[in-house]
């Protein structure tokens, strides 16, 4: 919450290009040094694989929950959302910000023996979910669909799944106790740094006139689809500190990712970024709920 709020101030009283910088900063260098710090502490047994099997689930019940409540609302109103809207609302319920904002939580909740649970959740299924499910989802409901081989070039070049790779082999390399402490401190202040971030980009909301509608893919990303498949995880294997890392992925409000979806496919702007707000103070509330469950 200081993180955040400290971003808040930065964001209204430093130039509007620092959030982009920053942002720029984090996602070629920051988070691929904490991925590759944080995978060599971290235990890669058992069934870890479950999680990106996991996010899909999730990914596809926000989804289909989300298409259910608009058909829904289209049979007691007789009328329909438009099209752009209807994008917006699906993609804000099915996508949730498991890196920026889930990699710190889960860490610091949670701790660094369970962080590939996270990970594989996040750079396995998250990311494929938002820019090959997301994609099609918003082409279907936006007017650019002309953009797809940009968002299939964005998972290409992430760096997050290279660095992933590099993790995995220079967990095996012997390095200098002092060159151990840099890396993972370097880590640490990455993650820290993205949640500043999360609050400089949170005071540029300024569209608040569509809560209700937002509200209703909030509940559903983040208290409908991790209450329904976080208790059906024991089937999976899934218990102890997994379970709560998973947990937390999938109650993470909705991503910045959707409002990047929104712009390139024309969908409804609004809606994401009401959703985008609503879901950073709703986290507030539901985080304590689900450490408490689980």
């Amino acid at each position: 919450m200081g993180l955040a709020l400290l971003g808040i101030i930065l964001g209204r009283i430093l130039p509007s290009t620092w959030p982009t910088r920053l942002g720029k900063f984090l996602f070629w260098v920051g988070i691929p040094i904490s991925i590759v710090a944080f995978l060599r502490r971290t235990d890669l047994s058992g069934q870890i694989w479950v999680a990106p099997a996991i996010a899909y689930l999730a990914i596809f019940l926000g989804a289909f929950l989300a298409w259910l409540g608009i058909k829904g609302q289209a049979y007691l109103t007789n009328s329909l959302p438009q099209s752009s809207t209807q994008g917006s609302l699906i993609l804000a319920a099915m996508v949730g910000n498991t890196g920026y904002l889930g990699f710190p939580i889960t860490l610091a909740m949670v701790g660094k023996e369970y962080f590939a649970w996270a990970l594989f959740y996040d750079l396995l299924g998250t990311l494929f979910g938002a820019y090959g499910l997301g994609v099609l989802i918003a082409a279907k409901f936006g007017n650019q669909g002309q953009n797809q081989w940009q968002m299939a070039k964005a998972i290409i070049i992430n760096p997050a799944l290279w660095s992933f790779g590099f993790g995995l082999i220079f967990r095996t390399i012997s390095i200098p106790h002092v060159v151990e402490v840099t890396l993972e401190t370097l880590a640490w202040c990455v993650l820290a740094a993205s949640l500043v971030l999360m609050g400089m980009r949170l005071s540029s909301l300024s569209s608040w006139y569509k809560v209700k509608p937002a509200l209703s893919s909030v509940v559903i990303k983040m208290l409908v689809v991790p209450l329904m498949l976080g208790s059906i995880l024991p089937l999976f294997g899934v218990t102890g500190g997994a379970a709560q890392v998973v947990v937390l992925q999938m109650a993470m409000p909705p991503a910045f990712g959707t409002l990047i979806l929104a712009e390139t496919f024309d969908l409804d702007r609004d809606l994401a970024v009401t959703a985008l707000g609503i879901g950073a103070m709703v986290l507030l509330v539901t985080l304590p709920i689900w450490l408490s469950l689980f």
